[in-house]
């Protein structure tokens, strides 16, 4: 599973590679975050009712009610960050969003902690022709309106697609990896139906993948782009 990753792309980029119009941008000024954590701010490109991809902020993770044991009643929802490969189609809670509502997740570095105190942090990516190329991890979306903790929110919330790690990504965590979608799949990745979607859904080869950094004291990625 991934429960930190990096975009330090600008929306102008974004919008570029993502092929937005810049009237679809809702991002705002907000500056790239070099670390993203469960519950933090997830820029998402998505399809509008009309069909036009959509620059969009999101909340990270789907919300999943929480009710305590000792008292039955409601706590602050766990926000479900991680969505398996092998839940998306049997699954009611990820079913729905996969079928209808699939975004591309910009990325400039995911990060996987390996060991326990202290942990390694690594951060991996794509290779390319700069310091930190960007590419796109598989996401679902959907909508929440409800109470969470002590207020009442309308979110926008999404969840990465995880699989089986490859070759490089194993060593660190030998269960899970996000998954990476070639280019040349974005438009079917937000299109398809869902039975072609899926295929779409695989662990990214090992070697277009590298290391930009590791380390013990290494929750945010010092490397940009």
């Amino acid at each position: 599973m991934c429960n930190l990753y990096a975009n330090t792309l600008a929306p102008t980029l974004m919008r570029q590679l993502f092929k937005v119009r810049a009237e679809n941008d809702q991002l705002g000024n907000a500056q790239p975050p070099t670390a993203i954590f469960p519950k933090g701010t997830a820029p998402i490109v998505a399809l509008d009712e009309d069909g036009n991809r959509v620059l969009r902020n999101t909340h990270w993770g789907f919300v999943l009610p929480q009710t305590s044991k000792k008292t039955g009643k409601p706590i602050q929802p766990k926000a479900v960050n991680n969505a398996r490969d092998d839940k998306l189609r049997s699954s009611p809670f990820w079913k729905a969003s996969f079928t209808e509502r699939r975004c591309l997740i910009p990325a400039s570095s995911f990060c996987e902690a390996k060991g326990r105190n202290p942990a390694t942090y690594v951060w991996f990516g794509v290779t390319g022709d700069t310091p930190r190329p960007p590419f796109a991890l598989a996401g679902i979306w959907r909508s929440f309106a409800g109470n969470y903790g002590t207020e009442y929110r309308e979110l926008t919330t999404s969840s990465m697609i995880t699989t089986t790690p490859n070759e490089l990504v194993k060593d660190t965590h030998p269960d899970r990896m996000p998954a990476i979608l070639a280019p040349e799949d974005y438009e079917a990745w937000l299109t398809a139906p869902a039975e072609d979607a899926v295929r779409l859904i695989r662990p990214y080869p090992a070697e277009k993948m590298v290391i930009h950094q590791q380390g013990e004291d290494l929750k945010s990625d010092h490397g940009g782009i």
